[in-house]
């Protein structure tokens, strides 16, 4: 048998309990020859925090030892271990608290703990250990420090509790934090060990549900300084400005000195309970890497007593070598493991800050609970001190306390074994004479409502570098209002480019992932934020187009009622009454409404306009081919009336000549009160021309009707056109049928072209395509029919003579 492992620090009671603290840091291996038995393990470095951890746990002891209300008249004993921070002697310690000092080869195991609980281990990975070594004996561990959600798992660790919070909901918090400050774009480096790595796993979880990208996540154990160079290197080349550390204190202590060597400073680091606060962080070159640092913290609660204690009473009744007397070399030799204690013994400046302490103060007040009611303590009788009370009973005995211990808090375990997650939100910050303090700039809280949990003061933050304006670290910049996100290929999500909105979509908000389209009459503004209604197209007085078309109406309107004057003044001249100078009137009338119904094409379309523009349009236009088409039959008529014996004229004389008018006419009337009783045109806006505006424009509303009112003027010209050109060479030196020829072939043309381009404008320029036909059509009617005539009155008066008409000049 190897030479028993002996407590650290111990007293006897009538009930005892272990404790298990990293007090030093470095361990040193013997030598592993196996040519004599291997010498104890031995540790140096002392570890204040956990120094302090072990000496709470006693205090605490002590307290309930004095107390007349718990445990009255039973003592708590205590054995408390050194694990150097090794889990090799964790171990070893582990197994020495459970088989006792005394165990000689052939010795019978009397199945009985020689402890009730186990207060430790300090870190994760550690108590993973001592909880699964512990486990299948039922024997309690109560841990004040060890955060590591895997812990959590009841079936795995059913004797384990702990009075810190999982980090369940610290690695949710460390993404709440980065999102409360517009953070999307981080970095991640973690312990590789238990506490690291499951922790990691719940914020990059977490991350990913909060829209949060990460650029790296690496990690590294103490023990592996080649994979630490590759964190530091991944680090300086990231583009991210917010590094998120859940790593333990000794692994950051390896970081912060990498880092420092490198002078990577610029870093907004985020930081977790085991190293946000830890004291061997702050270093003279330290602040110049975390300066500015945030991270969460165990809440500082002052323990009542607990100062003073560390400075007397401790030294005075549980360290041992404090009574020794004598200078035997034995007495040396036993107190020489205590001596890079004794130089702290008269100090206590660093008690306040220890943030750990009342989780072990609360820890001892569990078990002593859970005694307290195995026992049947009752007063004043006491505890009923001979029940045997095994381990297993102290774990279901746990389960069930519910106390407050003196500065406040309320004590309880939930369903797997923790305590309720409250943390400080703390900001590394320099004091004036360069001192660096843990200040508090914000809460989390599990225990409160969803919106209440965390709360942050960002006034009271100093950033990294000393900075008084929060740091960016986004991967792209927001896409403003009028873009869409579209992610880059092979990045993560916060990643993309901000492409504008395409015509007629809009985005209305800052990051939109997608633009939406505009209802059928909006469209989108210049800066693609907001939908507009669209621009309304029509023909209108004011536009440059339509008063040019104005111009020549109210022109031909002119022109028309001077001819009027003239042959009004001229009427009795030959020129003027040959051929029926009631139809010229008639005609010139008619080509006057014809110059004018094109005015009811430009404007704003309504209801009665549509129906006018097209009726007036039809009717007007017969009116007039039906006075040239009288025109025409009267010259053919006059011909044969000129052979002997005809008297053809009577047959088409004036009376007939208006009947013809009328009944032209009166067809064209049918014709339009019929489509308009049927299917009348109506305004109607067209959206699928432009995209970008909207045409308003008369739609027909029976292609028929409307198609029967131009067949029916086509008719009438086709007629026309061939009476007239069947008259052109009749003997005559003013023969009328040769320019109604002309200006039907003309009117014919205008038409025919106007089909194609009527169909093919777009917009307003279909009705401009019709305005022009109209205007085209009249103005060649005016001039070929007139023209020669207001010539002859105006310019050759000599001419205007019945003999010159009927070509009976004179020869000289």
């Amino acid at each position: 048998m190897g030479d028993p492992k002996h407590a650290l620090l111990s007293k006897d009671g009538d009930i005892n309990i272990g404790g298990l603290f990293s007090i030093r840091s470095i361990e040193l291996l013997p030598s592993f020859e196996f040519i004599q038995k291997p010498q104890l393990l031995s540790c140096s470095s002392v570890n204040l925090r956990d120094f302090r951890m072990a000496q709470i746990m006693i205090f605490a002891i002590e307290e309930i030892n004095r107390s007349e209300q718990l445990l009255p008249n039973v003592s708590i004993g205590y054995k408390i271990y050194d694990s150097c921070g090794s889990r090799l002697s964790s171990m070893s310690a582990t197994l020495a608290l459970m088989n006792g000092q005394e165990f000689a080869a052939g010795d019978t195991c009397n199945r009985q703990s020689p402890i009730h609980a186990i207060i430790g281990e300090t870190e994760s990975s550690a108590t993973v250990i001592l909880s699964r070594t512990t486990g299948p004996f039922k024997i309690p561990v109560i841990s004040h420090s060890a955060t590591c959600e895997c812990l959590s798992n009841r079936k795995d660790y059913p004797s384990f509790f702990r009075t810190i919070a999982s980090d369940y909901h610290q690695s949710r918090a460390l993404a709440y934090i980065v999102k409360y400050f517009g953070w999307s774009w981080v970095g991640a480096v973690n312990s590789d060990n238990d506490y690291g790595n499951n922790g990691m796993a719940i914020f990059l979880k977490t991350a990913q549900e909060e829209g949060i990208c990460v650029e790296y996540s690496v990690k590294f154990y103490r023990t592996e300084p080649e994979q630490l160079q590759k964190v530091v290197d991944t680090m300086k080349r990231s583009t991210t400005k917010v590094v998120i550390a859940f790593l333990s204190r000794v692994e950051m202590v390896n970081l912060l000195e990498q880092l420092r060597i490198q002078n990577i400073t610029g870093l907004q680091v985020i930081g977790v309970e085991a190293w946000t606060t830890a004291k061997s962080l702050i270093t003279p070159n330290s602040f110049h890497v975390l300066g500015g640092s945030l991270g969460f913290a165990v809440r500082k609660i002052n323990t009542e007593g607990f100062s003073d204690y560390v400075i007397k009473a401790f030294w005075d009744s549980a360290f041992p070598c404090s009574q020794a007397e004598g200078n035997s070399s034995q007495v040396k030799l036993n107190c020489s493991r205590y001596q890079d204690l004794l130089v702290l013994k008269n100090n206590n400046e660093d008690v306040p800050e220890q943030r750990y302490a009342s989780n072990v103060y609360k820890a001892v007040y569990a078990v002593a609970h859970s005694l307290h009611s195995l026992l049947k303590c009752k007063k004043p009788e006491g505890c009923k001190k001979g029940l045997a009370i095994q381990p297993q009973q102290v774990v279901e005995a746990l389960k069930k306390v519910n106390f407050t211990v003196k500065f406040g808090d309320h004590v309880w375990f939930d369903s797997t074994g923790a305590t309720v997650a409250q943390y400080e939100v703390v900001n590394w910050q320099q004091n004036s004479d360069g001192s660096i303090q843990f200040k508090p700039v914000g809460y989390y809280d599990a225990s409160l409502p969803p919106d209440q949990r965390f709360v942050v003061n960002t006034e009271n933050i100093i950033w990294a570098g000393g900075q008084l304006e929060k740091p960016r670290s986004v991967c792209s910049e927001s896409c403003p209002p009028g873009t869409r996100k579209a992610a880059q290929k092979g990045r993560p999500v916060c990643c993309y480019d901000c492409i504008p909105c395409a015509e007629g979509e809009i985005s209305n908000e800052t990051d939109s992932n997608n633009c939406k389209q505009c209802p059928g009459e909006y469209w989108s503004n210049a800066e693609k934020n907001k939908c507009v209604l669209k621009a309304v197209e029509f023909l209108s007085f004011t536009e440059v187009m339509g008063i040019v078309l104005v111009f020549f109406s109210l022109f031909g309107v002119g022109l028309t009622v001077l001819v009027t004057i003239l042959f009004y003044s001229k009427k009795d001249t030959p020129i003027v009454k040959a051929n029926n100078s009631e139809l010229s009137f008639l005609l010139l009338y008619s080509l006057t409404l014809c110059f004018l119904c094109s005015l009811t094409f430009i404007g704003r379309p309504t209801e009665w306009s549509c129906m006018l523009r097209h009726t007036a349009f039809g009717i007007t236009f017969v009116l007039c081919i039906s006075c040239v088409l009288g025109k025409t039959i009267v010259v053919l008529m006059a011909f044969k009336a000129t052979f002997p014996g005809s008297n053809v004229m009577k047959w088409f004389g004036p009376v007939q000549q208006r009947l013809s008018v009328l009944a032209f006419t009166l067809i064209q009337v049918l014709i339009c009160v019929i489509w308009l009783t049927i299917a009348p045109p109506f305004p109607h806006k067209n959206l699928e021309y432009y995209k970008e505006k909207i045409i308003l424009e008369c739609s027909l509303g029976s292609t028929t009707g409307f198609s029967a009112v131009l067949g029916y003027i086509g008719l009438l010209a086709v007629l026309c056109f061939i009476l007239a050109f069947l008259a052109r060479k009749l003997p005559d030196n003013f023969n009328e049928a040769k320019f109604i020829t002309f200006s039907m072939l003309i009117f014919c043309a205008v038409w025919i072209t106007f089909i194609p381009s009527y169909v093919s404008s777009p917009g307003k320029f279909t009705v401009a395509v019709e305005i022009f036909a109209i205007l085209a059509s009249s103005f060649g009617l005016l001039f070929c029919i007139f023209a020669p005539k207001c010539y002859i009155i105006l310019f050759k008066p000599e001419q205007n003579t019945k003999q010159h008409m009927m070509g009976k000049i004179p020869q000289s």
